[in-house]
């Protein structure tokens, strides 16, 4: 880890909305309104691989995961729930969270590359970072709510 502050991947900003941040990382909702997908980076810099965080910041991290899986389980209530850290475009580290559905266009297979990305439209935007908001808020690790909510 270098002394810098932490910047969010430019692409990760182009792509995501912030939901909110847990103690160590940001939790971020794609702009691909295809699929719940939510992504989750630790706030560390020059970070690429779950092996290079200190032994506590693993720690951290995996529960704020799995706090963020059993969440997007709780609102999608999806068939399967996909967590990977692939990083093979951006470098940073981060964790996909995507709800999976037999019903998706890309079921059972990978979504990268099914489906063009699809806009959200406001008031679907609103209900699902407010419905991710509040059940984050409440599964038992501090988190705090994007103050620029739509």
């Amino acid at each position: 880890m270098s002394g810098q502050p932490f910047l969010l991947h430019p692409q990760l900003q182009t792509d995501t909305y912030i939901v909110g941040c847990f103690p160590l990382s940001l939790v971020l909702l794609c702009k691909d309104a295809n699929y719940p997908w939510c992504i989750l980076v630790p706030r560390r810099t020059g970070i690429r691989e779950i092996h290079h965080l200190s032994s506590e910041d693993r720690q951290a991290f995996l529960a704020e995961s799995c706090c963020l899986a059993e969440c997007m389980e709780q609102l999608f209530t999806p068939t399967k729930m996909n967590v990977a850290a692939l990083g093979n475009m951006v470098p940073q580290l981060h964790i996909h969270h995507i709800a999976r559905f037999e019903s998706d266009a890309a079921w059972p297979a990978p979504i990268w590359g099914k489906e063009v990305a699809k806009d959200y439209d406001s008031e679907t935007l609103k209900a699902r970072l407010q419905g991710l908001g509040a059940l984050l808020a409440n599964c038992g690790i501090q988190f705090e709510l994007a103050a620029q909510i739509v």
